[in-house]
């Protein structure tokens, strides 16, 4: 009786923090969005799934992006932010998302320069990750 009380004790440890393991620490993305008209932005979500962050990043990371300084007609609708680890430091890397006037791609800029406008996929997969809703409704 006690081994089967042990053993179920185990599992429901393990069980327990594998669920854990999904909100690893540092793997996370903030996502604030605009407020009204002006330049400024209000928090709006957190996303901690593992699997959420790393095609996010993902979709960041394997965009072809340009070297090109834009200058947008209006402000950035969401900003977000995750970190970015290199092979000497952990650092956190920040991008300006704008949706297109189709609303059908999203257009990123980074501070370093860099641009971006999703193909119609990844901005799909991008949008719902960040804000939990469909790009084309």
């Amino acid at each position: 009786m006690k081994k089967i009380l042990l053993l179920f004790s185990i599992l429901s440890i393990l069980l327990v923090s594998s669920g854990c393991v999904n909100k690893m620490i540092g793997q996370k993305i903030n996502v604030q969005n605009r407020t009204g008209e002006e330049n400024t932005f209000e928090e709006f979500r957190e996303i901690t799934k593992r699997k959420q962050v790393n095609k996010a990043i993902d979709i960041v990371k394997n965009a072809d992006w340009e070297n090109a300084v834009v200058t947008m007609e209006r402000y950035a609708d969401y900003q977000f932010q995750f970190p970015f680890k290199n092979d000497s430091e952990d650092k956190i890397a920040s991008y300006l998302l704008w949706i297109s006037p189709n609303d059908e791609n999203l257009e990123i800029v980074t501070d370093s320069d860099r641009y971006v406008k999703l193909t119609k996929h990844d901005s799909a997969d991008l949008y719902k990750i960040l804000t939990g809703d469909e790009l084309i409704k």
